[in-house]
């Protein structure tokens, strides 16, 4: 499957990231470990994900709060925002 992250997705990631690193040295780390096994499981079972907003999808990440928001179109796997679970809901739904 080949996997596509809209670019405002790819901000999301990288913001999260940094933002964890900042409090805890290796903790942006883990973050980004626990965003690439949930990519990993989708990838694997894309219709693991909650139905949210059709055609999306959403994995919550186990130990942080954060949801990946995913669509699959054929064989590709498009990651549509890596969203805090606490702030604007729904920002993500005009995204393509």
């Amino acid at each position: 499957m080949k996997i596509e992250i809209h670019p405002a997705a790819q901000a999301e990631l990288s913001d999260a990231s940094t933002y964890y690193e900042t409090k805890v040295p290796g903790l942006g780390e883990d973050f980004l470990g626990e965003f690439h096994g949930a990519i990993e499981r989708i990838a694997r079972h894309a219709e693991i994900g909650v139905l949210v907003e059709a055609p999306h999808r959403r994995v919550i990440l186990n130990r942080f709060p954060y949801s990946v928001y995913y669509r699959v179109k054929g064989s590709v796997l498009r990651i549509t925002a890596v969203s805090h679970q606490h702030r604007k809901p729904g920002y993500w739904v005009t995204r393509r």
